[in-house]
């Protein structure tokens, strides 16, 4: 139940041509202090509800629980979370033995596009495509949670 994952961002369109799935995503937080997260997440046709935990220092390990609900429910979960909804377009890569997650953001995040990539230990070693940028593992900024209430289009103003 613990994550480690590490973020990039991303500096090319070329991942799309590597993807092999893609699914639209609507997320929305019931609670987005960083002690515990509560996510609410449409991702296709399904809904899921996970807990996360304050990430540890260095920021690439933390507690994380998810379950699978039923797509109604997580539509009526929805409307209860707090302002600011994410939207974004999920693209998976396979890279040597990993598949990296690529959301490509919409609405109020529109211009981020940003990497994911679940490890077994924090120094495993993994392959890096071309278009994999600058690494964000340890800025918050990047945290979904935290781009729901400060959008991506907002940091420049």
């Amino acid at each position: 139940m613990v994550e480690i994952e590490r973020k990039f961002l991303v500096k090319s369109a070329d991942f799309k041509e590597q993807s092999f799935t893609q699914n639209k995503i609507a997320q929305g937080y019931l609670s987005s202090v960083p002690e515990r997260t509560v996510r609410v997440r449409i991702k296709g046709n399904k809904g899921f509800i996970t807990i996360k935990g304050i990430s540890q220092q260095g920021g690439m390990s933390r507690f994380e629980w998810e379950n699978e609900i039923p797509l109604d429910e997580a539509q009526e979960l929805l409307k209860l979370c707090e302002k600011g909804k994410i939207e974004k377009t999920r693209f998976e890569i396979k890279s040597g033995n990993h598949i990296i997650e690529v959301d490509e953001f919409y609405g109020e995040n529109e211009g981020l596009i940003m990497a994911e990539i679940e490890l077994a230990s924090e120094d495993e070693i993994f392959e890096k495509p071309e278009w994999l940028g600058e690494e964000v593992t340890n800025d918050e900024r990047y945290y979904n949670a935290y781009l729901s209430k400060n959008p991506f289009k907002q940091w420049g103003k």
